[in-house]
C-alpha cells in the first residue's frame, strides 16, 4: 500500500513573519510552546513542528554557507 503524503501546508506573509519572529527566539520550541504557536499562528502541532525542522535545516545550510564564503574570500587586512 502506498503511503499518503500529507497536502503541503502553504504559510501566509503574516504567518511566516510570526513563525521566522519565534525562530530568532528559540530554534527549538518544546511541546508547549508549539502548542501555543499553533494556536497563534493557527495550523496544528505537527506543522509546526515540521516547520522548524526545515527551518533548522535551512539555517544550518546557510551556516555552512557563510563559513565557506568566508574562506573563499578572507577580509584583507590593510
Amino acid at each position: 500500500l502506498p503511503v499518503k503524503k500529507k497536502p503541503r501546508t502553504f504559510y501566509s506573509a503574516e504567518q511566516l513573519e510570526e513563525l521566522e519572529r519565534i525562530f530568532q527566539e528559540d530554534h527549538y520550541p518544546d511541546n508547549e510552546k508549539r502548542r501555543e504557536i499553533a494556536a497563534v499562528v493557527g495550523v496544528t502541532p505537527q506543522r509546526i513542528l515540521v516547520w522548524f525542522q526545515n527551518r533548522r535545516a535551512k539555517w544550518r545550510k546557510l551556516q555552512k554557507l557563510s563559513i565557506k564564503g568566508n574562506r573563499k574570500y578572507p577580509a584583507s587586512s590593510a
